[in-house]
């Protein structure tokens, strides 16, 4: 029997969606954060990949907990926030 068995799984499971749930929009922020920085130091070369990614990654972390309340309601970005120092 080794770590990954069907137990283990479930009790990691079940913490990473009780951290989701309780931590998702620090999380959904991070991942805002990072797609500003790869967007700046690829000089916009790859927005529409970052942007691709960052869709990606909010929609699995809202499939984590089971809830859509770690995007905005009604209308989820498809792209991530841009500065104004950004190309």
């Amino acid at each position: 029997m080794g770590f990954f068995n069907r137990r283990n799984i479930d009790k990691l499971r079940g913490k990473v969606t009780d951290a989701v749930d309780k931590h998702g929009d620090k999380i959904s922020d991070g991942i805002d954060k990072a797609a500003r920085a790869a967007d700046q130091r690829t000089g916009g070369k790859h927005s529409d990949k970052i942007a691709k990614g960052v869709s990606k990654a909010k929609d699995g972390l809202d499939k984590l907990d089971g809830k859509k309340d770690d995007l905005p309601p009604d209308n989820p970005p498809t792209t991530y926030p841009r500065t104004e120092d950004t190309p």
